[in-house]
């Protein structure tokens, strides 16, 4: 989306793009399921891990550095599964998130926006789940990855 602003010292047409955010999420294996964090912050939920990629920072590398920060487990990217581009995805604004699926390593903890993080099998699934993480775990759960 592209709007148009004049610059009140220069009078010049200034365009203001709008457009989505990258994100990352990580279908992280890890004690016989798979990690999801209970959010700190709106909107609230369970939610698979992930987060904002940072400027100068690859896919991959904020895949990494999020699944560290929100659950304290190393991982090891596997590949990545598929991308999430649907507007209302994110109450919050439009994000565009690529998803992978990794092995963790290590000691679970909820850390950094996370109240919680806990191991699920696809049975027992939490109700209250966050963004469009439920459609993303069906596919998860529905395919050969």
């Amino acid at each position: 989306m592209k709007s148009n602003l004049i610059c009140p010292n220069c009078s010049y047409k200034i365009e203001i793009y709008k457009n989505p955010l990258p994100t990352v999420d990580i279908i992280i294996n890890f004690g016989g399921g798979i990690v999801l964090i209970e959010r700190k912050n709106y909107p609230f939920g369970w939610a698979i891990p992930g987060g904002f990629v940072d400027y100068d920072e690859s896919l991959e590398d904020a895949a990494v550095r999020e699944a560290k920060e929100e659950t304290n487990l190393d991982i090891k990217l596997i590949r990545q599964f598929f991308t999430y581009s649907k507007p209302g995805r994110d109450p919050r604004q439009h994000t565009i998130s690529t998803v992978y699926i990794a092995d963790g390593f290590g000691h679970l903890e909820g850390k950094d926006d996370a109240l919680n993080a806990k191991v699920f099998k696809k049975g027992d699934l939490p109700k209250d789940i966050a963004f469009d993480h439920r459609d993303i775990l069906n596919d998860f759960f529905n395919s050969i990855y």
